[in-house]
């Protein structure tokens, strides 16, 4: 199955919820490429982004689990290329 790299950016208003969003992205682990997570604390949110290879179901469910948490806000943009055409590029 052709995998493709996405860009999952999440944004957890919510801080209640910050131990379902690591649950979620501890089971997609495999998948995950790299995570950067920025504490915006006079705000009372964090902000995450999560870079992954995976193929589109895979990436859809994570960004669809995510999103469906109360004050969670998850959107993906995914790479034109397969992540394999990608990989030719460098």
């Amino acid at each position: 199955m052709e995998t493709r790299i996405a860009l999952v950016g999440i944004i957890v208003e919510n801080l209640d919820k910050v131990e379902e969003v690591n649950h979620i992205l501890h089971d997609f682990g495999k998948f995950i490429i790299g995570r950067m997570g920025l504490p915006i604390r006079d705000q009372e949110m964090n902000i995450i982004s999560i870079v992954v290879e995976a193929d589109n179901n895979t990436i859809n469910s994570l960004s669809g689990k995510l999103g469906m948490l109360e004050g969670i806000s998850a959107k993906t943009v995914y790479s034109k290329a397969g992540a394999s055409d990608c990989n030719a590029l460098t």
